[in-house]
């Protein structure tokens, strides 16, 4: 997890005009913040122009940023609705986005390079069904498992109770499984 500490004083320099200070945010979240865009809207392009409109919008909104709070969070809400805006404008129906029905574990141990390539495999393999997931529910697992976020911060990010929050990632745990159990993958 970030500090917020210092998250708070980037952004305080952000403000002040040190452009040192913007650089390190892009340089820290740029990536993140892609990848999780990316994995949502399955296009590098859309995804690259994505983050690039979340970074502007963050930037522009910089002085309501709460200092209490991790920087990651707040872009993360805010690449979260750039998404949603671009799925709607897709032709996407923003409830269809919570709609459920929109050998990973070697049996012997192998050793050395064979067992990175069946961990590759094995992960690509794994990549590929939940990215067949839902929008929504990719998102609260990547969020969850890529991102580590806790159950408050991704509250935060998709502007959701805890509750909702938990009830949703047992339900995208629960499809991931199904999909994986369907797809003749042990879960």
């Amino acid at each position: 997890m970030e500090d917020p500490t210092a998250d708070a004083e980037l952004v305080r320099r952000c403000l002040d005009g040190d452009e040192a200070a913007f650089e390190a945010v892009l340089d820290s979240y740029r990536d993140r913040v892609y990848a999780l865009l990316l994995r949502l809207v399955r296009d590098p392009r859309d995804a690259e122009d994505l983050a690039q409109e979340a970074f502007l919008k963050a930037f522009r909104a910089l002085a309501s940023y709460d200092p209490g709070r991790p920087l990651a969070s707040w872009l993360f809400k805010i690449a979260h609705n750039a998404a949603l805006d671009f799925l709607r404008a897709r032709g996407e129906d923003p409830a269809a986005l919570d709609d459920p029905e929109s050998g990973l574990d070697p049996a012997e141990p192998v050793a050395g390079i064979e067992a990175v390539l069946v961990r590759e495999e094995t992960r690509d393999r794994l990549e590929r069904i939940v990215a067949g997931l839902p929008p929504l529910y990719r998102e609260i697992l990547l969020l969850r498992h890529k991102e580590d976020l806790d159950y408050r911060a991704i509250g935060e990010v998709l502007g959701l109770p805890e509750g909702t929050v938990k009830n949703r990632l047992f339900r995208a745990r629960d499809l991931l499984k199904a999909r994986l159990e369907s797809a003749g993958e042990a879960p």
